[in-house]
């Protein structure tokens, strides 16, 4: 994929290939679906969700799509994602394999509440 920036996700889902662009799609309203209040921007050249600070990235690449959750969701859900390339804070599927959704929301909910906590000690 081409590396450049984009103004929105729209314009960056937009920018892909039809089976990618449905991938995508799915991925936002799944990531919005499980953080309803996070703020929703183009970072790093991809779409970053927000709460208080990054909560999660995600974005397409030649053959796969990753999803940045931050090491502690990777940590957190490494026997769910035992099956799926993983670094750090990057998660990697395969455009041509099930992506796995409900772990992902799973992840993002994760990563709501520790937002939440965080935002809480912030404010004691």
């Amino acid at each position: 994929m081409e590396r450049r920036s984009h103004k929105d996700v729209d314009v960056y889902i937009a920018s892909h290939p039809p089976k990618v662009q449905s991938i995508l799609k799915r991925m936002r309203r799944t990531i919005r679906a499980a953080a309803p209040d996070a703020g929703e921007k183009i970072s790093y050249r991809i779409p970053t969700y927000t709460l208080g600070g990054n909560l999660v990235h995600f974005g397409a690449f030649k053959d796969h799509v990753s999803v940045f959750p931050t090491s502690s969701g990777v940590r957190a859900f490494k026997k769910q994602l035992a099956r799926y390339r993983c670094r750090a804070g990057t998660i990697r599927f395969l455009i041509d394999e099930p992506i796995p959704y409900g772990l992902i929301a799973q992840i993002v909910r994760f990563r709501v509440k520790q937002a939440r906590t965080r935002s809480n000690r912030l404010v004691r």
